[in-house]
């Protein structure tokens, strides 16, 4: 349950929020809301990152691959371990390190990466079948 709290703000920065809440087309109290988690997310996870995208905010790793796409990664590897963190860090094309943070943050955050991971998988089965679909369109 959420409750209630009273912060006073610059002008300006109240200004920046309201616009900001209008451009995203989400009341102040939402962003404001979204913007601490992600900001506390970044200072508990260093290297952590939050990006937009079409499905929403994701957590990524700066510089480097969404924490999902690494999660992905580090369970096709087929092993477990620091044999999984290794694994994925080549076919990923990063350091180790980042992958292991990767980990540190699903860990924490394990529903909202779950659930990142499932619309992920419903996204690739949509366009699957719109390519069945329209691969049945063009033969008739």
């Amino acid at each position: 349950m959420a409750t209630p709290t009273s912060y006073r703000l610059n002008a300006d920065l109240k200004a920046r929020l309201a616009a900001q809440a209008a451009a995203e087309g989400v009341a102040e109290t939402a962003l404001v809301t979204r913007l601490l988690a992600q900001g506390l997310s970044m200072i508990e996870h260093p290297g952590v990152v939050f990006r937009p995208g079409p499905s929403g905010w994701r957590a990524g790793l700066a510089g480097g691959p969404d924490i999902d796409e690494v999660v992905r990664a580090l369970r096709s590897t087929g092993a477990t371990g620091e044999g999984a963190v290794e694994a994925a860090a080549i076919s990923l094309g990063i350091d180790a390190q980042l992958v292991r943070l990767a980990v540190d943050y699903a860990a924490e955050h394990l529903d909202e990466v779950e659930s990142r991971l499932r619309e992920n998988e419903a996204a690739v089965e949509r366009v699957r079948r719109l390519a069945t679909a329209r691969a049945t369109v063009l033969a008739e």
